[in-house]
């Protein structure tokens, strides 16, 4: 099974902006604790994800390529608005993160993120990371786009 390890965290300042950015455009099939099913279109290539519940950091993670005409009709299927976002991947001391700028009504709201081997894993931290919201479940994708960040 593969399982995703992840932090996520507030960022602040600007100094992450200098990083090419993609754009990202996602919606969710299914959106229950115990799963979710999302569709993504990142520039020109569709994906189809599903992660199981989150323990700690953890959790169980699939993610296939799909075609990207597939892709785009099957957002015309999501329940709830659309998330769309700017990312943006940022090598720091060894380690990739992704910075995801949020648009629309998630507008103002910047989260890095970092996939870990292990949840005991070290890793430093970019003058440009804030407070840590790996356990805040405002911050996962699947509630922004029902419970928008402009709406808290």
């Amino acid at each position: 099974m593969a399982i995703e390890i992840e932090r996520k965290f507030l960022v602040i300042g600007d100094a992450w902006r200098a990083a090419p950015a993609v754009y990202f455009c996602q919606g969710y099939l299914n959106r229950s604790k115990e799963r979710t099913v999302r569709i993504r279109v990142a520039d020109e290539q569709g994906f189809l994800t599903i992660k199981g519940a989150s323990t700690g950091a953890s959790r169980a993670e699939f993610e296939y390529e799909i075609p990207l005409a597939d892709a785009k009709q099957l957002l015309g299927l999501c329940d709830g608005p659309l998330i769309e976002k700017y990312r943006r991947k940022i090598s720091h001391e060894g380690m990739l993160w992704e910075v995801d700028e949020f648009l629309g009504e998630n507008q103002g709201l910047v989260v890095a993120e970092i996939e870990l081997e292990s949840e005991a894993q070290t890793f430093a931290k970019p003058d440009w990371v804030g407070v840590e919201v790996t356990a805040d479940a405002r911050y996962y994708n699947s509630n922004l786009s029902v419970h928008p960040f402009s709406k808290w």
